[in-house]
C-alpha cells in the first residue's frame, strides 16, 4: 500500500509540474520576454552612389578648315569633318533654289566661313553649282528669307524660290512671258522677270503674279 501512494504522489506532482509549464510565459511570449534585436543588415543600394549627367565644361575646339572651293560637293564634305567640322550644309549658288541630293553632283564655289582656323561648333555653308554648269561670276545668289511686309526682288531667281519666300497663304500666279505660252511646271528651272506687285511694294495678303521664262532664256 506504501508503494502505491508513493507512486500515486509522484505521479501527482508531475502533472502539476507540466501543468505550470504550460501556463507560464515563453520565450517568444509574456511580460518577460526579450524584445527582438534590431537588424543591422545593410541594404544593398546602401552606400552605393548615384552617377549623375553632368553637362560637359569642355571649351570648344578650334580647327582650321581648308579651302573647299572648287571641289565636288561630296569630298568638301569628307575634308571638312576630317578637319573637325560636322556641322554642314549646301545651297545653290545660282538661286534656283534646288537641292543637292546627290553631293557628287555638284561642286563648290563658295564657303562661309572662309578658310582658316574656326571653331569647330561653326556651321560650314558650301554655295554650288552643278558640275556642268559655271560658278555665278557675281554674289553667291543666296536664297533671299521669308518675305515680310514687303515684296522682295526676286528677279533673276527661281520661280521655286519666289514662291517659298511669300507667305503660304499667298496667291500666286505664273505665266510665261517667253510668247510660247508654255505651263511651268518645274520652278526651278524658270527664273523671274518681274513680278505684280514689284519689288519695294507693300504686302498685304493680295494676289501676286509672277511673269517668267527657263533659265537661259531672256526676259
Amino acid at each position: 500500500m506504501r508503494i502505491t501512494r508513493t507512486a500515486t504522489t509522484t505521479a501527482a506532482a508531475a502533472a502539476l509540474l507540466a501543468a505550470l509549464t504550460a501556463c507560464g510565459p515563453t520565450a517568444e511570449s509574456g511580460a518577460d520576454a526579450k524584445p527582438a534585436a534590431p537588424s543591422t543588415k545593410v541594404p544593398a543600394t546602401a552606400g552605393v552612389a548615384t552617377p549623375t549627367q553632368e553637362p560637359s565644361t569642355e571649351p570648344a575646339t578650334t580647327a582650321t578648315l581648308p579651302d573647299m572651293v572648287g571641289k565636288g560637293l561630296q569630298s568638301a564634305q569628307d575634308q571638312a569633318q576630317a578637319a573637325g567640322f560636322y556641322l554642314l550644309t549646301s545651297h545653290d549658288a545660282l538661286g534656283r533654289g534646288r537641292n543637292q541630293i546627290l553631293d557628287r553632283g555638284w561642286k563648290v564655289c563658295s564657303q562661309t566661313p572662309a578658310p582658316g582656323a574656326h571653331s569647330t561648333d561653326a556651321k560650314v555653308d558650301f554655295g554650288t553649282v552643278k558640275l556642268e554648269e559655271e560658278c555665278p561670276a557675281g554674289e553667291d545668289r543666296k536664297e533671299p528669307e521669308k518675305a515680310g511686309s514687303t515684296m522682295p526682288d526676286f528677279t533673276g531667281k527661281a520661280v521655286k524660290v519666289a514662291r517659298q519666300a511669300l507667305d503660304s497663304s499667298t496667291s500666286i500666279t505664273v505665266t510665261d512671258v517667253s510668247g510660247q505660252d508654255r505651263m511651268v511646271l518645274v520652278e526651278s528651272n524658270w527664273q523671274v522677270c518681274s513680278t505684280d506687285p514689284a519689288a519695294g511694294a507693300k504686302l498685304d495678303g493680295q494676289p501676286v503674279t509672277i511673269e517668267a521664262v527657263k533659265f537661259g532664256e531672256s526676259c
